[in-house]
C-alpha cells in the first residue's frame, strides 16, 4: 500500500495516454454501475479537445500513473455556462482507500475554482463525493439516473434549473 504522502499530481502529458488508458480500464475493471467504457470515454474527450483537465497521480517512487481524474464541460437546458463534469476519476486498485483519489478530486476542483467557473456535477457515489462539498440538487438532472447518484457543487449562486448533458464521448464503447 501507498499513502497518499508519495502520490504527486500534476497535468498529465501525452507520453501519459497510454498509462491512462490503463489505469482507467483497470480501476473500472470490477467495479458496480459501469458500461467499462470510462477509457474509451477520457480518449474521445481528450480527441474531441473537449479534455478541459486531464490530471495524474504519480507514485514518487516508482514514477508510475496509478491515478487519473478527467474534467469536461458540460450543458445545462437552461443555457447557463461554465459548469464542467468531473469523471472518470480512476484509481490502481492496489492504490485505493490511500487518499488517491481524493488528491485528484481536491486538485481537479481547485483547478475549477481557479478559473472562477460557475460550478461543477459528478455522476457516483453520494457517500463519497459528498465530502467534497457535493450534493443532490432536484434542480439539475441527468436524464436516467437518480437523483441521489447525480450532484452538484455550486460557487456561483444561484444553482441553475435544467437537464445536463455531457459530451457525445459519454456514449462511446470503444
Amino acid at each position: 500500500m501507498t499513502s497518499a504522502r508519495q502520490i504527486f499530481i500534476r497535468l498529465e502529458k501525452e507520453s501519459d495516454v497510454p498509462a491512462i488508458e490503463e489505469v482507467t480500464s483497470t480501476a473500472f475493471m470490477n467495479a458496480e454501475h459501469t458500461d467499462h467504457n470510462e477509457q474509451f470515454i477520457v480518449r474521445g474527450l481528450r480527441e474531441a479537445n473537449h479534455l478541459s483537465i486531464s490530471l495524474v497521480a504519480e507514485d514518487e517512487v516508482t514514477h508510475t500513473i496509478v491515478g487519473h481524474a478527467a474534467v469536461s464541460p458540460i450543458n445545462i437546458s437552461a443555457g447557463c455556462e461554465k459548469w464542467y463534469g468531473l469523471g472518470p476519476v480512476s484509481v490502481l486498485p492496489q492504490y485505493q482507500r490511500n487518499g488517491v483519489g481524493s488528491l485528484l478530486v481536491e486538485r481537479a476542483l481547485a483547478n475549477l475554482r481557479s478559473r472562477h467557473t460557475a460550478g461543477c456535477v459528478v455522476l457516483g457515489n453520494p457517500k463519497y463525493y459528498t465530502r467534497f462539498g457535493f450534493k443532490a440538487v432536484p434542480s439539475l438532472q441527468l436524464p436516467g439516473v437518480p437523483l441521489e447518484y447525480f450532484m452538484a457543487l455550486t460557487w456561483r449562486k444561484p444553482t441553475p434549473t435544467g437537464t445536463v448533458s455531457y459530451h457525445k464521448a459519454f456514449e462511446a464503447s470503444a
